[in-house]
């Protein structure tokens, strides 16, 4: 039998406009022959869909619109539908009301439904405030030659993300009581499959490959895991839906970080999915700059379109981290939809506005020149008063960048653009940005990317393109806020290589100082840098969203308090 994977990018509470998705990809895979689709986790709302889910009205339309895609299907074919359920016995248990879900979809109706079992709690993930685990595994049988014959099923157990990630043998510990991969091979399934809305982070699918690979050869068990792709707010999710046959062997990859529908075929005489003349194997990207890039230009694209931007706006220094934003805005939304802002200063450097406009012929983007200096000079006189017998310095250096900040929020509001900061991780960790001046924006493209990583991930841009499109200068010069003469970053911080390795080792790692200085590093530059993380905690606060590449962001995920002494030394 013929089964075919929809991997969409279903837009959070489009709930008509997903439900259309899946129902072409139903009458697609209809006149493929195929008997069974599946989509992504979710995929009637949309994941996640976080809050709305409180909101009666958001599930009733969610209830109503998937019966209406049941009468609108093909007959012919099985649809199994990530949605949301009600819990009937919220109210008298005092059980969460809703369930995570997939509804199997069959010639008009809701023919069975399955419930998350496993509900993730950490990083980005907060799926016990709204839904109640399913207390069992379960299948449903589906005739191996049409849906008309009785004469043999499949059993095919259906899990839903979480669920497939609780294996100790692989992880070396169970984070989770029950094992529902190990439940549905107790119950002697054909084949299992997993709707999934699994978040991008770097070199992730590597694991999940890995993982999915392992349990289905522990387990004797074909496994098609289909996960969505596209950007949801802070969000990015990659597809590379997979599938393994019973021996672990890959049988088929969908495309990453892009739409895709697949077929696959399970052969009835070997018990097992097809891993030769039906292989469908897209390829990986070849190195991690070329996914986290993929990755961030499809992350500014859904925001803007799923947001209704058609435009982006931003400010050009002839830094490294507005140069990559604008090549990463280009590729999103073509050139022609990008506007560069140059606003020098009395203290940017020639080669700064050289350098930028440089960028943007090669870029191909509009440009517009609005020096700041007779503004600096209007902000002179009217703090002159209160600021007078202080000595110059920090406060008076951040005006040039809520300046630049106020004009480019004027040119985004004037004309419906969206602002997108270009301020990356390093300096986000450490408080190296100004509020309401360069963190301005609907948008933080590189918020989740270190410094060290835009320099590669240029390089890896004019490597991969094959020509200059970050000009040499901007890639050799020391980097620089520019806000007073001969201002370099490391005036202030560490240098990059030493600062970013501290901030992934405290960050993501969850080190301790103690061993972050064994590791190598200066114990004085250690306490400074934490000291920084620590006092930057409001600032981050008032960021705007920022793109998640790693696996801890300053986002969803981060949920640290503000007033606390903070991180222990």
């Amino acid at each position: 039998m013929k089964i075919a994977i929809a991997q969409l990018n279903p837009t959070v509470g489009d709930i008509s406009g997903n439900a259309q998705l899946i129902l072409q990809a139903a009458k697609q895979a209809q006149s493929s022959g195929c008997q069974l689709l599946l989509t992504p986790e979710l995929s009637l709302c949309g994941y996640p869909p976080r809050d709305l889910l409180v909101h009666s009205s958001f599930v009733e339309r969610t209830a109503d619109t998937l019966k209406q895609l049941a009468r609108e299907l093909p007959e012919e074919i099985a649809v199994l539908v990530g949605t949301i359920d009600l819990n009937s016995q919220a109210n008298l248990a005092g059980e969460k009301p809703l369930f995570n879900s997939a509804a199997l979809l069959v010639n008009g109706n809701i023919q069975q439904s399955f419930y998350k079992r496993l509900l993730p709690t950490y990083d980005v993930f907060d799926e016990h405030r709204y839904f109640q685990p399913g207390d069992e595994s379960h299948f449903f049988k589906i005739p191996t030659s049409s849906l008309v014959s009785q004469s043999k099923y499949l059993k095919i157990g259906v899990t839903i993300c979480e669920d497939l990630w609780n294996d100790e043998q692989f992880w070396g510990q169970r984070s989770y009581r029950i094992n529902p991969l190990e439940d549905l091979a107790k119950l002697d399934v054909d084949l299992v499959v997993n709707l999934s809305a699994s978040p991008y982070s770097i070199s992730k699918q590597k694991l999940r490959e890995a993982m999915l690979s392992y349990s289905a050869s522990r387990y004797q068990q074909s496994i098609i895991y289909v996960n969505q792709i596209g950007g949801n707010d802070d969000l990015i999710f990659d597809g590379c839906s997979v599938a393994f046959n019973r021996k672990g062997e890959i049988a088929c990859r969908a495309r990453a970080f892009a739409e895709d529908f697949i077929i696959l075929e399970y052969n009835e005489e070997a018990e097992d999915l097809q891993t030769k003349e039906y292989l469908n194997l897209a390829p990986l990207p070849d190195c991690e700059d070329a996914e986290i890039w993929l990755a961030l230009v499809l992350g500014v694209r859904d925001y803007a379109r799923k947001c209704n931007f058609q435009k982006i706006v931003l400010g050009l220094s002839g830094g490294i981290d507005s140069s990559l934003v604008a090549a990463i805005a280009s590729e999103a939304l073509g050139a022609e939809n990008v506007l560069g802002v140059l606003m020098p200063s009395p203290y940017s450097s020639d080669h700064s506005v050289k350098d930028a406009l440089e960028l943007a012929k090669n870029l191909g983007i509009a440009t517009e020149i609005i020096p700041i200096g007779n503004l600096m000079e209007s902000y002179d006189r009217t703090l002159e008063k209160i600021f007078a017998g202080t000595p110059s310095g920090v406060a008076e250096e951040n005006i040039q960048s809520r300046i630049r900040g106020n004009v480019l929020m004027a040119i985004a509001n004037k004309f419906g653009h969206l602002l997108i900061s270009t301020g990356n991780k390093s300096e986000m960790s450490v408080g190296y940005c100004t509020l309401y001046g360069d963190m301005n924006g609907g948008l933080g493209a590189i918020a989740d990317v270190p410094k060290t990583r835009v320099y590669s991930l240029c390089r890896w841009l004019n490597y991969n393109a094959q020509t200059e499109i970050i000009p040499a200068n901007i890639l050799t010069k020391p980097p620089s806020a520019e806000l007073k003469p001969g201002q370099v970053d490391q005036d202030s911080l560490p240098s990059y290589d030493i600062l970013d390795d501290i901030l992934h080792r405290l960050i993501e790692n969850r080190e301790t100082p103690s061993q972050i200085i064994a590791a190598g590093n200066d114990p004085e530059t250690v306490k400074h840098a934490i000291k920084l993380v620590k006092k930057a905690e409001f600032k981050r606060r008032q960021a705007p969203p920022g793109l998640k590449i790693t696996q801890t962001a300053f986002g969803t995920g981060w949920r640290m308090p503000i007033a606390s002494k903070g991180i222990p030394d």
